[in-house]
């Protein structure tokens, strides 16, 4: 079994004394699902995250992740970047369901896909990522109830699962390099490592 490739549930928990409740963190490649009134956080360059719920219930969770470079060399690496996608969703909502999630209830905010790595301008991996993600929760009739895709700055996302709500603050000055460097790194370790894990595809 893949350890990175595959989508890791986070596991960077802590107590948030802005909001005074318990946070995870998410980093690219994972995700977190709770039915707990908590929040998570994560940071986001031209990576995306869907945040998604069950309206009734208050189950929800987020995922942190992005396309493989499918390359120009046809549509065998494409399709193969569009299965790592669809993969990435379907860990989470399928967490859900088994959580006691009901699918007719889902809802999703979307976040990301801004073009902030400079390597990745010519294969508008931004873009990308964002079109994905409306077209993957078009197919699955998951209703977007809200979105901030694309643009050119990183954001930094807090969702509250039990209640829905969504806090996105736009990171207009960065003084390192974090952001891009953990990007850069998560998009070389896709490229190296095959999807791969216990989910359906379907």
């Amino acid at each position: 079994m893949s350890t990175t490739a595959e989508n890791q549930f986070a596991t960077n928990i802590y107590y948030d004394r802005s909001f005074d409740i318990d946070a995870a963190k998410i980093l690219p490649g994972e995700y977190f699902f709770t039915p707990k009134d908590m929040v998570i956080v994560t940071v986001l360059g031209s990576c995306v995250s869907a945040c998604i719920r069950d309206r009734i219930s208050g189950v929800g969770g987020m995922n942190h992740f992005m396309l493989p470079d499918g390359g120009n060399d046809g549509d065998g690496l494409l399709s193969a970047s569009m299965r790592y996608g669809t993969y990435a969703m379907e860990v989470l909502v399928n967490d859900l369901l088994k959580a006691g999630a009901r699918r007719e209830n889902l809802e999703a905010k979307v976040f990301g896909g801004g073009h902030v790595l400079s390597s990745f301008s010519t294969i508008n991996v931004g873009e990308r990522n964002a079109q994905f993600v409306r077209d993957y929760l078009k197919t699955e009739r998951i209703r977007v109830v809200a979105e901030d895709l694309e643009d050119v700055y990183p954001r930094k996302v807090y969702f509250f699962p039990r209640t829905g709500r969504v806090l996105v603050k736009k990171l207009r000055r960065l003084n390192n390099n974090t952001i891009a460097n953990r990007e850069q790194d998560y998009a070389n370790r896709l490229k190296r490592e095959p999807v791969s894990g216990s989910v359906d595809l379907f």
